[in-house]
């Protein structure tokens, strides 16, 4: 009986290894290429992963030792301005020659509309709000609605 389970086991691992030795010749000799290639995309993987960690990581936070001093701390009483409405400066608008409607639309613009709210809000045109507002600019020697808003502000036309 022990004869025969040895001869059995035998031709067990004979065939076992017949049938692993075919796989691997399928599979390693028939589909080599494909194999290589995995693999390799496989490393570059690998690699590309590792690199854009390590290129994207943040650095530690450096530790730095704060002293704090004592500081005397005073309380000063400043007078305010008190609270002066507006006033345009007229002279200044006539001599620049700036008309009423110019000026409604500068402060507009001051305001931050843009050029459709702001013929929305005068029942005008597109058109005609930038026809003002390019007048407005070449008279306060303006290229930008931004530089136009500052120089009415110095020259005491706009709050």
């Amino acid at each position: 009986m022990l004869r025969h389970v040895l001869i059995f086991g035998l031709i067990g691992g004979a065939l076992v290894l017949a049938l692993v030795w075919s796989e691997y010749h399928f599979l390693v000799l028939e589909h080599s290429v494909e194999i290589y290639g995995a693999v390799v995309a496989a490393l570059f993987a690998a690699f590309g992963i590792w690199l854009g960690q390590r290129l994207t990581a943040r650095a530690k936070p450096v530790v730095r030792e704060v002293v704090v001093r004592e500081i005397e701390v005073r309380e000063v009483m400043v007078a305010a301005e008190p609270n002066v409405p507006f006033v345009m400066d007229e002279a200044r608008r006539e001599a620049l020659a700036i008309t009423p409607r110019e000026m409604e639309i500068l402060a507009l613009v001051a305001e931050g509309l843009s050029n459709r709210e702001i013929a929305e809000r005068l029942f005008v045109s597109e058109n005609t709000v930038k026809t003002h507002c390019s007048r407005a600019f070449d008279k306060l020697g303006a290229k930008r609605r931004t530089q136009a808003v500052q120089m009415g502000k110095e020259m005491g036309l706009l709050p």
